[in-house]
């Protein structure tokens, strides 16, 4: 078997966890699989995976290698697609993550009118309030809110956000609005469980305020929606009540106070070898976003 066969199954080993899934996604013979790693651990000289009865996992020498080894086929694929036009031409899958509401309220729509214009492509997203690991779950562009760690990949910066204190007119007409963070501990209070969520709201200005909910909820939905009801405050990211804002039907409070803006970027590992499918939509994706007031 060639070392680059061999690779290729190491790969999707790595990514399955598994010697039987891998076989069956590349229709090969579990022993087939088996010996094909054996083969290339006794070629390297170095143990790859850990087996067990129950799992299979990447050796400290294994992960290291299997990035090598992702780079690399990346690297023989994308010579192979030049060669036959594809990577000048958007083909196959594209998988896109964002968090839920902002997913679905900007994300969304972006993709959709990709479709539209690239017709031959098929889209997936993954929208949820957790940090996806990009290759693991096989992403090929994250859109992300907050402060990136240094991952390697490459990220276009399009916008920001503000977490902001709100509550509607008629709420602060009968309970007052709050002059400084302090007096938040005189309001009803409605917050998520989700990202981000803690009981102690920090502002600018080094000040810290330990809030009581009266309400809790798993999303931040069920905040605003009690906000818009004149129930009590809640604090959100600025994007999440856009329309509100702009119809009057929410007020935002203590914006002097706010900490700094939190930066939203795409995010997407390829770089300039990325696929002509993540680059059409990565240029597609940035100038909308960087065209959206709410966010910019």
């Amino acid at each position: 078997m060639d070392r680059w066969q061999a690779m290729r199954i190491f790969a999707k080993v790595a990514e399955t966890a598994s010697f039987a899934e891998t076989a069956r996604v590349m229709h090969m013979s579990a022993p087939a699989v088996t010996r094909a790693v054996a083969a290339l651990e006794e070629t390297i000289g170095a143990r790859l995976f850990v087996r067990t009865t129950r799992s299979v996992k990447l050796t400290e020498a294994g992960g290291r290698y299997y990035e090598d080894c992702r780079r690399i086929l990346t690297d023989i694929l994308e010579a192979e697609a030049a060669a036959a036009g594809s990577y000048a031409t958007p083909s196959g899958t594209l998988a896109v993550t964002a968090s839920v509401l902002f997913g679905h309220m900007h994300v969304l729509p972006i993709v959709t009118d990709y479709l539209d214009a690239y017709p031959t492509m098929a889209a997936r997203t993954l929208f949820v309030d957790r940090q996806v690991n990009i290759v693991e779950e096989g992403v090929d562009v994250a859109v992300r809110i907050g402060h990136l760690s240094d991952s390697g990949f490459t990220a276009a910066r399009v916008g920001s956000v503000r977490r902001v204190v709100c509550g509607s007119p008629a709420y602060f007409e009968r309970r007052g609005v709050p002059q400084t963070p302090q007096d938040l501990r005189g309001h009803r209070v409605a917050m998520s469980t989700g990202a981000w969520a803690s009981t102690e709201w920090r502002f600018a200005r080094d000040q810290r305020v330990l809030v009581h909910p009266a309400m809790m909820s798993n999303t931040n939905e069920a905040g605003i929606a009690a906000a818009l009801a004149g129930w009590g405050v809640t604090r959100v990211l600025h994007y999440q009540i856009g329309s509100a804002l702009l119809e009057g039907r929410l007020k935002i409070v203590l914006a002097e106070y706010e900490e700094e803006p939190l930066p939203i970027h795409v995010v997407y590992p390829e770089g300039r070898h990325a696929p002509a499918k993540v680059r059409t939509f990565v240029d597609l994706a940035v100038a909308r976003l960087r065209a959206n007031r709410l966010l910019n």
